[in-house]
Formats: C-alpha cells, sequence, structure tokens
C-alpha cells in the first residue's frame, strides 16, 4: 500500500518557524516530482511550493516566496517543507502530494493521483 505520513504541523506564533515532513512507503519516492499543497478553512486547495525529482528545480507560490522552502531527501524517501516567517494567512491543512504544479495549476484533492492525509497549521497569537 502506497502511505504518505506528513508530519511536524502544530499551533506557532507569527513569525515563527516550522519544518513539515512527509514519508513515503510503498511508491517509488526518488521516481517524481513532489509537491506541497494547502487548505486554508473556508478556501479551496492552493499550490505552495514543488520541487523536481533530483532536487535541482524548485518553484514557489507568490505568497510563500522567500520564507517557505521544499526540499527533498531520496534516500530517505521524505519530502520537506521549511516555513519561516509564518503569517496568520498561511493557516491551513498542508497536503504532500505527487506532481509538479505552479500558480496555473487547477488542484482539488480528490483528483490528486497521489497525497497524504494533512497536517494542520494555525499560526496565532
Amino acid at each position: 500500500d502506497v502511505q504518505l505520513l506528513e508530519s511536524g504541523g502544530g499551533l506557532v506564533q507569527p513569525g515563527g518557524s516550522l519544518r513539515l515532513s512527509c514519508t513515503s512507503v510503498g511508491i517509488q519516492f526518488s521516481a517524481s516530482p513532489w509537491s506541497w499543497v494547502r487548505r486554508a478553512p473556508g478556501k479551496g486547495l492552493e499550490w505552495v511550493a514543488s520541487i523536481s525529482r533530483d532536487g535541482g528545480n524548485t518553484g514557489y507560490s507568490e505568497s510563500v516566496k522567500g520564507r517557505f522552502t521544499i526540499s527533498r531527501d531520496n534516500t530517505e524517501t521524505t519530502l520537506y517543507l521549511q516555513m519561516n516567517n509564518v503569517q496568520p494567512e498561511d493557516t491551513a491543512m498542508y497536503y504532500c502530494a505527487a506532481g509538479y504544479f505552479n500558480k496555473y495549476s487547477v488542484l482539488a484533492l480528490s483528483t490528486l493521483p497521489v497525497r497524504g492525509q494533512g497536517t494542520q497549521v494555525t499560526v496565532s497569537s
């Protein structure tokens, strides 16, 4: 069975940092580009960041560029999202998903072929 286990979410104050992890089991992790997407309360699914198979190319939404960093460890079959200087508008459920997306991607949880169950990030003082 394919499993994607996300962790690292929680409650953080504005300006703080979090590191999300997504560990894969039962899938050829290194063969796929990967992304982080998020869904804020009452909003649709939003692309956050993507990384290529070898990690050489990355892309970020304008809302997180300069604050978040996506990375991967193909040996450990794990995807990461380092979140710095988080803001209340970053509050959302974060999902890892197979694929390389961009700002033009139309995303829905039901159509993502491989994704995790999500980890909640809440930014509040």
